[in-house]
């Protein structure tokens, strides 16, 4: 059983962080300008607060390239198949650095041709979706990023491991930069590393997160592994994972990612696609509050204010998470994490 007693936190600069997991990833034959990409994203989803797809993956992606399963030194190739559609071979190295890759592609054909759409194959984890939305966003184009993930969900009926908690992502820019619209969701009901956060940590998960091994509801982290998650809801959250599946996965054929980029300026200006989604938060945010609700949030912008927030004061981290950064931190020889301050 899980040990419910909650660890002391640990405030991370996230400059010293990102230094930190590139030396890591340096030091364990990663080429400086992979690392660079590879440390950029999983800092920048400790700053959104998404902690599951941050820093804390480090231990598992040098583990699996110890075990050979991951190669870090490779580099992805890039094939055009049409002058809209493109394909990355990831030749199984970081998934950060194929989806960044592909990401590139996709803007460069919709610059062009107004869209473009690139698939990803022979690929790995590539952390947080919404850092490939973001790289979009920053071009000022819109996009959509699908992947599919190794079986931990049920279809709905079932108890067996068959679909991946795969999640779906999707941006588009604003007049604002600092509201931009940013949705990344996976089809259960709650994040597959939500788990593995809270068996790090000795926490207990929600009853409804998902089921042990005999079909029974688990608060549990370790029992929760061993079972299913629990598909959003009901047959919506499984028929979205069958999706993903069949627009990333092996249906439409190819590889662990896809990322479909389309341009604002398609059908309007820009001036006038900003100005809509400048109305459309406006439409949100100031909307009539249900019972008990003091503000409405634009999708995106909790993540936003976290990040602000974390820039500022720093990173959380348990002592645990700590310790097994540093382990690896030891493995290549360099210096340990710099703890900023602890509550």
């Amino acid at each position: 059983m899980t040990d419910p007693t909650p660890q002391q936190m640990h405030l991370i600069n996230h400059s010293d962080l990102q230094a930190f997991v590139e030396a890591i990833l340096l030091g364990n034959g990663t080429p400086p300008a992979n690392a660079a990409i590879v440390a950029q994203c999983l800092v920048a989803a400790d700053l959104r607060g998404v902690d599951t797809h941050g820093s804390n993956r480090i231990p598992s992606y040098m583990e699996r390239i110890r075990q050979n399963a991951l190669d870090a030194r490779a580099q992805p190739t890039l094939r055009q198949v049409t002058p809209v559609a493109a394909q990355v071979d990831g030749r199984n190295g970081f998934g950060f650095v194929a989806a960044h890759t592909a990401m590139d592609a996709a803007i460069r054909m919709a610059r062009e041709f107004g869209m473009g759409m690139v698939s990803v194959k022979h690929s790995n984890h590539f952390g947080m979706s919404a850092w490939v939305v973001r790289q979009a966003l920053d071009a000022g184009m819109m996009s959509l990023v699908f992947t599919n993930s190794s079986p931990a969900l049920p279809v709905w009926g079932g108890r067996e491991k068959l679909m991946g908690v795969s999640p779906i992502a999707c941006g588009a820019p604003s007049g604002d930069p600092r509201r931009p619209f940013i949705l990344d969701m996976a089809p259960s009901v709650a994040a597959r590393g939500k788990i593995y956060k809270a068996l790090r940590r000795g926490e207990k998960i929600p009853e409804d997160w998902a089921l042990d091994q005999d079909g029974a509801r688990t608060d549990d982290p370790a029992r929760a592994l061993e079972g299913v998650m629990l598909p959003m809801g009901g047959p919506k959250g499984s028929a979205l994972s069958i999706m993903m599946d069949v627009f990333s996965g092996g249906v439409l054929r190819g590889g662990v990612c896809g990322a479909c980029d389309e341009s604002p300026d398609l059908f309007m200006s820009m001036e006038e696609f900003q100005g809509r989604m400048d109305y459309l938060y406006k439409r949100v945010v100031e909307s009539e509050k249900m019972a008990g609700v003091d503000r409405i949030y634009f999708p995106g912008e909790i993540e936003m204010i976290t990040e602000e927030q974390r820039r500022e004061k720093g990173i959380p981290f348990a002592a645990s998470e700590i310790a097994s950064l540093n382990q690896e931190a030891d493995r290549v020889g360099i210096a340990h994490l710099k703890v900023q301050s602890s509550n």
